[in-house]
């Protein structure tokens, strides 16, 4: 009784301090099948429809073996939760002689006892051949293995929550890490003298959303958002993959069209099957109050002029990532005093006032009232009223801010 209260022990702390369950299953076995005197022993654990040995001790190593659930003395063990002895096998009618037959062992005596924890039936282990006495199991072993098979379930229940602990807290950690790269990926609040700010909002910890704009000589700023189809990691990677490029290409060629030709043959050769990124990029010179634009699939952008009306400019060719060759014509827009918001369609699909898809028009009505803010202030407010929780989506917002003529 004391060597197997010392194992019980022993077991429980091997199973909350292990790395590797494989390794910590193969110990407890051997320590259990050395304890109780059996020449072979074997622990099999349930996965869906199967039984599969993870841990083996004797002559024969059946490591990895399969068996239909319910199958054998173990898959009946598991199956009725319930502890099952064979003391002479030569006299059993039911014992399946195959695994003999197939490795050359000769099974004497079983003893089998389930691993389980309330209604949660994780395995079992399986004891072959005593190997003192007339080599046969007799019940004062069936109560051994019970006691030290119902401890090893409980410790290994609770090594796979502790591991699935870990686990989540890996993923949070990769999340948080992606997450704050993404963020050092947009631009930095500084621009107000550029007339031109963004704002990203994620619905998850990454966003398949992105904005970006940057000078690429005599006081013009080019500028990028784009909209990444799917969610998830791979959204976000694409979406930095863009991002990154549009920014590289754009430094060095001043034509928005040209650019997302270069990053659309790219896209095209290197991303995985089915994803695409809708965008649009464009440059915009302060001077003139000129912006020069290129949309590839879209929400189209607004033009709110001057004078209180919305002008939509509707994409002219297909997303990034969908055609290889695809050329991407530009719009030239004089802003003249009014502004140009560019946005993914986080925005137009976010619930309105009645919960229905906000849209373009819905959008209009909010931005009309607020002319009189500055840039950012402006971006808040529509922000604030647009993002309201729990997003259905990720929500970016981009907005250039013209010059009337006379001001120029």
């Amino acid at each position: 009784m004391a060597g197997e209260l010392e194992l019980i022990a022993m077991m429980n702390r091997s199973f909350a301090a292990t790395l590797d369950l494989e390794v910590t299953l193969s110990e407890a076995l051997a320590s259990i099948v050395e304890l109780l005197g059996a020449e072979a022993g074997s622990l099999f654990l349930s996965e869906g429809e199967e039984i599969v040995c993870h841990a083996c001790v004797g002559d024969v190593d059946v490591t990895g073996l399969r068996l239909p659930s319910g199958a054998g003395i173990v898959g009946n063990t598991i199956d009725e939760n319930r502890s099952q002895i064979v003391r002479d096998v030569s006299k059993d009618p039911n014992f399946q002689a195959s695994v003999d037959e197939k490795t050359g062992f000769t099974t004497r005596s079983i003893v089998c006892a389930p691993m389980s924890v309330k209604d949660e039936r994780i395995g079992a282990i399986e004891l072959i051949n005593k190997q003192s006495g007339d080599g046969l199991f007799d019940q004062p072993d069936i109560h051994a293995l019970e006691a030290l098979s119902s401890s090893a379930g409980l410790a290994i229940l609770n090594a796979r929550l502790a591991q699935g602990l870990v686990e989540q807290e890996r993923v949070r950690r990769e999340l948080e890490l992606a997450s704050e790269i993404q963020r050092n990926l947009l631009p930095d609040a500084d621009a107000a003298d550029w007339l031109i700010q963004g704002i990203n909002v994620p619905a998850r910890e990454v966003s398949g959303d992105f904005y970006d704009y940057f000078r690429i000589g005599d006081g013009r700023v080019a500028f990028s958002v784009g909209d990444v189809s799917g969610k998830g990691m791979n959204a976000a990677l694409l979406m930095a993959k863009t991002l990154s490029v549009y920014r590289c290409l754009g430094k060095t060629v001043d034509q928005p069209g040209e650019v997302m030709r270069r990053v659309n043959e790219e896209v095209c050769e290197t991303s995985a099957r089915g994803m695409f990124v809708t965008m649009v990029g464009g440059v915009f010179d302060p001077k003139s109050g000129i912006v020069r634009l290129a949309n590839a699939g879209h929400e189209p952008p607004l033009h709110h002029t001057k004078a209180g009306k919305f002008v939509s400019i509707p994409a002219a060719a297909p997303p990034i990532g969908i055609a290889n060759g695809a050329e991407f014509p530009e719009v030239e827009i004089d802003l003249d005093g009014g502004s140009l918001y560019v946005f993914t369609d986080g925005v137009t699909e976010a619930p309105g006032i009645d919960t229905h898809m906000l849209g373009s028009d819905g959008f209009e009505k909010l931005v009309g009232p607020l002319v009189s803010l500055t840039l950012e202030q402006r971006l808040a407010t529509l922000v604030a009223r647009i993002a309201r929780p729990p997003l259905r989506d990720d929500l970016t917002l981009l907005c250039v801010e013209g010059r009337a003529r006379e001001e120029r």
